[in-house]
């Protein structure tokens, strides 16, 4: 059938054309080992008459006989190349223009460009330039697409040729197991006389069979000859996945790596973004970003981005800076009156947020709070509500704080230490009392219609301040004089008064403890003296009566009524026990330790007892004066003083 079609060719072309031509595939392939045919036909020129026969020859390479190109086939005589040696064979009849040739058991070797020459005899010699072209396969041909795309339908198309009559191949696809819902499909091509048989496998291919093997297995059936050819799927696909660092925690000041590692195909463009900031940048499978000497401005969402051109994809992770509490912030100091309310902030930053406490002259006030804002409220504050406030920061890596100070002002207030007391001197009154501003203080002496705030004759005034607290005191050298129901006559207001007010209060008068210990004391001490000075004289006495025989005269006697005078001493701490002590020695009543001295300095006290009416020679001792004393026996006559006296000196 296929000789029928070409003689109806040829036919036509004689007709059309009487011209030296030939006709052959151009280009014909064949499975290594097995055989190939290459259709040929060829024409001369109408005018020439072969008249010993039509010959003819194949080159295998080049045309040209002068170059001497290998012998394929030669009708004249079996002389071929050594490597065609029974391997060729003329299938057409070359009286009929038909020149087809066959190869058997081709090899690589036999791969080229095939040329034929007719032969009409004499010299009717001529080779066509034209050529069929062989190419021998070791392996059938795959039919790839230029770009395989994730997620878009694939068509592969395995070709084997079968220019071969005694083999016809089979095709067999492998490795599709792994494949989605793949398609099979075969089909027959055949152009300018030459065959192939194909077969299509569809299938949609995904990013996990980028790098997968897919085969192609050409069998001839009845031999063992059996080709393959295996391809690697180059898939394209936008980034699967982004791969960075888990979210950590770091310390101020420390350094950090950030890893991102993108799956795409083609590799993308990695990108590291901070917010809005792109901080690196490159095209490459993975990049590091190196983050040095970290300040809490740099917590945040750090983004790796990949992008490949067939689409993107990003992943983020938290990087915490940890750092102890800043120094908070705090109201500047207040001044604020009692009864208000006051409200003091605290703000503060660190990581983890820090826990604040309130502490007041370094104890706990209102509630512990774990954020970064603390709000304090006093209600109607009162004065003990001054004092310095501290705000305290705290978390895992360390503490600060900052403090303020709140001044409470408030109207006067007395305070219970406020009152009179009968002292030796007189009568001492204290007033105390606190506010803010600190008070001022004056005492009022209704009876005498007298505001004291200086040093009058009668008294001693003096006052002092001690933070809020402001003290005043008087001296009066007047006891008082009682009334009928045991009270005293002495009358004494106090007046505070600040900004915020005014108050007075008539002051108590009590008795001095103190002093009344010291009078029990010393007259317990005088008596004690008396009995030891008694006892002492007596028994001198008794000594001397054993020496004369002659007993002096009762000492008891002599001490019944001295004759004895004592001098005024000044008012000082240090004389006040003396006194006491010199008075009872000298047996007076002890009325009065003040009695005013119309004529006397200021502090000084008149004389009291049975010696009123003696004037005070300015003494600094007292002396017990044994007048009637006797003298020892043997004694007399000599210039030595002979009294029997003790002396009691008081320096």
């Amino acid at each position: 059938m296929k000789c029928g079609l070409l003689l109806l060719i040829f036919i036509a072309i004689k007709v059309v054309r009487t011209q030296w031509n030939v006709w052959m595939p151009r280009d014909i392939s064949a499975m290594t080992n097995s055989c190939v045919v290459i259709p040929c036909s060829f024409m001369y020129p109408s005018g020439i008459r072969p008249y010993r026969g039509v010959h003819g020859i194949w080159y295998f390479g080049q045309p040209y006989p002068q170059l001497f190109p290998p012998v394929v086939f030669k009708s004249r005589t079996e002389i071929v190349h050594e490597s065609y040696k029974g391997r060729t064979k003329l299938l057409g009849d070359l009286h009929q223009k038909n020149c087809t040739l066959k190869i058997s058991n081709i090899g690589p070797e036999h791969s080229g460009r095939y040329y034929f020459r007719a032969d009409l005899g004499g010299a009717n010699i001529y080779t066509y330039p034209d050529f069929s072209e062989l190419k021998v396969l070791d392996q059938p041909n795959i039919d790839v697409p230029e770009e395989v795309v994730s997620d878009v339908s694939l068509d592969l198309t395995c070709y084997a040729p079968d220019n071969c009559p005694d083999m016809t191949p089979e095709i067999h696809w492998m490795y599709t197991d792994y494949l989605p819902d793949p398609l099979f499909t075969a089909d027959y091509l055949e152009d300018s006389n030459t065959a192939v048989i194909s077969s299509t496998l569809t299938f949609t291919p995904r990013p996990m069979h980028h790098g997968q093997l897919i085969g192609c297995r050409v069998h001839y059936p009845n031999t063992t000859f059996v080709y393959e050819h295996l391809v690697s799927l180059d898939v394209k696909y936008a980034p699967q996945t982004v791969w960075v660092n888990v979210s950590q925690e770091v310390m101020e000041g420390s350094s950090v790596v950030l890893h991102c590692e993108v799956d795409s195909n083609p590799v993308s463009r990695i990108s590291w973004l901070f917010g809005d900031e792109q901080l690196l940048t490159d095209t490459a499978s993975n990049i590091s970003l190196y983050l040095e000497d970290l300040n809490p401005t740099q917590e945040g969402i750090y983004t790796c981005v990949g992008d490949n051109g067939y689409g993107a994809m990003n992943t983020s992770m938290y990087l915490a800076v940890k750092y102890p509490p800043r120094d908070p912030w705090v109201n500047s100091s207040l001044t604020v009156l009692e009864g208000s309310s006051v409200y003091i902030h605290c703000r503060t930053q660190g990581s983890p947020v820090p826990t604040l406490t309130w502490l007041k002259d370094g104890e706990l006030v209102g509630t512990i709070t774990a954020d970064e804002l603390s709000v304090l409220e006093l209600t109607e504050v009162t004065p003990h509500g001054s004092g310095q406030y501290r705000c305290l920061a705290e978390n895992e890596h360390g503490r600060s704080s900052s403090s303020l100070n709140i001044t409470v002002e408030f109207a006067p207030v007395f305070l219970d230490e406020s009152k009179c007391t009968v002292v030796r001197e007189g009568v001492q009154c204290v007033c105390m009392a606190t506010g803010n501003p600190e008070p001022a203080i004056e005492f009022y002496l209704p009876d005498l219609n007298i505001t004291i705030n200086e040093t009058e004759n009668r008294f001693n005034y003096y006052t002092h301040t001690d933070g809020y607290t402001s003290t005043g005191m008087i001296k009066l050298r007047d006891k008082g004089g009682q009334i009928a129901n045991g009270g005293t006559g002495i009358h004494v207001h106090c007046s505070i008064t600040n900004i915020y007010g005014t108050e007075t209060v008539q002051l108590e008068l009590q008795q001095e403890k103190k002093y009344m210990m010291a009078v029990i004391v010393g007259t317990i001490g005088g008596v004690a003296v008396i009995a030891f000075i008694i006892a002492a004289v007596r028994y001198v006495g008794h000594s001397n009566k054993k020496e004369n025989g002659n007993p002096g005269q009762d000492l008891v006697s002599k001490l019944e009524n001295p004759s004895m005078f004592y001098s005024a001493v000044k008012k000082d701490k240090h004389s006040l026990r003396k006194k006491v002590l010199k008075t009872e020695l000298l047996g007076s009543k002890f009325n009065s330790i003040l009695e005013e001295s119309a004529t006397g300095e200021e502090g000084d006290y008149q004389s009291v007892g049975s010696l009123a009416g003696v004037p005070r020679p300015e003494l600094s001792y007292a002396a017990l004066d044994f007048m009637r004393g006797r003298t020892r026996e043997g004694k007399a006559g000599k210039g030595d003083d002979t009294s029997d006296y003790t002396e009691i000196k008081s320096k």
